[in-house]
């Protein structure tokens, strides 16, 4: 017995232990059953992307006209929500059944996958230049910045006590009503940065004014020079013609401040309208892309093979979900959507898990540590429905709305997905009698949320200096650094630079 506890406390239980026994044993699947996995795990994520595309974002959009929710914020509040379903029934499976951290470490791992990889999607699959607003991008990144200082406080200690559950909670809460107020608080942070830049910009016409005035009695005291040397040569005229010259200079000068303050309004009013243009522009070419509509009884006829192949290979998805999901861009589906919407939830959520399972198991197969396994594919195959869904809608041109949805999903699942299971599992079932806490190993949480806010960080730095616009060089810059992310993390979770992790235990010690 002492033998088993010192294993256990030597190294940790494998992921796969947290899901349901598979179809196959440990030797099938080493002798090739493991590709049925990974077929199956591939075709789990087209059938995400046709639920996300189909009818998720559909209903959201048809949510936001009917709160009369600008896009940005749906994407921060109802599509995040909906997209971190997989996160939430990961966590409420790892606090309540398993009682590990398989939940803690999805998150942390889907979240830089979020914030960098789902950019690069927007910005490489959206095939044009999107411009994005400054204010929700602002908002969002400010909103997880300060979710994640406060997740550090919390689990500093190691231990998640029911009232800083309960204030996760609460914050999301918070969180929302923001939202709903969002309005007011954007028209009120963008007329206090439009005082701010005017004071800014009038101190400096002042510092000019000062220096033309300056320079203006420099020139008046050399014409006066001059003058008094004409009138004595007996040539007044000439005097005077020069002194007109110098106050047309000056007059001049205003008349140049003047047209650059008119000009940069002009620019502004320039850049509005050209947006809307694109976004005109976007629209059309949606339409004339959207002429071929995907039809469950029609043979795609005089089309390329690709799409014959598809629609072969995705029929059964279709079918499964024309029975399961109202559509709701259909006439007779259309005040139908919150049905759709609560539909979409649950087929992304059990989609997920088993895409979850499934990746699990693969990566017990060819012996690849979970903590490894959690940062990068497991995390990947939980955010499938944020990147589908953020490039849907930044293809639709609206930018803002794809990004706002990758960070406010990571703002959902702090706040609502480790709180909520938290809070109900160390109020009403705790660990021990009378502590109503749930223990955490946080070995390695500082380096993940380092990771984290330097991650969000350098998103808004890249963001800032590409004059926000999601293009492809924004997409490739993002890529390279979730790629980076990837390599030091996983030399981290290695235990390649320092002890961080405790090494996953084998079979034969979890036996004895």
């Amino acid at each position: 017995m002492s033998a088993s506890e010192s294993n256990i406390r030597n190294c940790t239980p494998p992921a796969i232990d947290d899901f349901p026994s598979g179809l196959f044993t440990e030797l099938q699947r080493q002798h090739g059953a493991i590709v049925i996995h990974a077929l199956i795990s591939i075709y789990l994520f087209l059938a995400l992307a046709v639920v996300c595309e189909k009818f998720f974002v559909p209903a959201v959009d048809r949510i936001c006209t009917a709160l009369n929710m600008t896009n940005d914020v749906a994407g921060a509040t109802f599509m995040a929500a909906a997209t971190s379903a997989p996160e939430l029934f990961v966590n409420v499976i790892g606090t309540f059944i398993t009682e590990g951290d398989i939940g803690v470490g999805t998150i942390v791992g889907s979240a830089v996958f979020n914030i960098l990889a789902v950019a690069a999607c927007c910005g490489i699959g959206a095939g044009m230049v999107v411009p994005l607003d400054w204010w929700p991008l602002t908002r969002d990144c400010l909103a997880y910045g300060i979710t994640v200082s406060i997740l550090i406080c919390i689990m500093h200690d190691e231990y998640v006590m029911w009232y800083e559950a309960f204030l996760l909670v609460l914050l999301y809460g918070v969180y929302i009503c923001i939202m709903y107020y969002d309005k007011s608080i954007q028209n009120f942070a963008k007329k206090s940065w439009k005082c701010v830049s005017n004071m800014i910009k009038t101190d400096e016409e002042k510092e000019d004014n000062a220096q033309v005035e300056i320079d203006g009695k420099d020139k008046s005291s050399n014409k006066r020079d001059n003058i008094d040397h004409h009138q004595h040569n007996g040539n007044i005229k000439a005097g005077e013609i020069i002194a007109e010259t110098g106050d047309k200079g000056k007059i001049s000068k205003e008349q140049e401040v003047k047209t650059n303050e008119d000009t940069s309004v002009n620019v502004v009013d320039l850049e509005i309208v050209h947006s809307d243009e694109v976004n005109q522009n976007v629209d059309t070419n949606k339409e004339v892309l959207d002429e071929y509509e995907h039809s469950l009884w029609k043979w795609p006829t005089g089309r390329s093979k690709l799409t014959k192949a598809t629609w072969i290979i995705t029929w059964p998805i279709h079918l499964v979900f024309l029975f399961t999901i109202p559509d709701c861009e259909k006439p007779k589906f259309k005040n139908w959507f919150p049905l759709t919407f609560l539909m979409c939830i649950v087929w992304i959520g059990s989609l997920s898990y088993i895409v979850a399972w499934m990746i699990t198991i693969i990566g017990d197969t060819l012996m690849i540590p979970d903590s490894v396994m959690g940062i990068t594919f497991l995390a990947a195959g939980t955010s499938v429905p944020e990147a589908v869904s953020s490039v849907i809608v930044a293809k639709q041109g609206h930018g803002s709305m794809g990004i706002s949805n990758s960070i406010g999903s990571n703002t959902f699942d702090i706040l609502l997905c480790l709180g909520l299971p938290w809070l109900i599992k160390a109020s009403l079932t705790p660990a021990e009698p009378g502590n109503y806490w749930v223990k955490i190993n946080s070995m390695g949480l500082e380096y993940s949320a380092i990771s984290l806010l330097s991650t969000l960080l350098l998103l808004y730095l890249t963001f800032w200096f590409n004059k926000f616009k999601l293009d492809r060089a924004v997409g490739r810059a993002c890529l390279g650094m979730y790629a980076m992310f990837l390599v030091l993390a996983t030399l981290i979770e290695l235990n390649v630079f320092f002890p961080v992790n405790v090494r996953t235990c084998r079979r034969s010690e979890l036996k004895s």
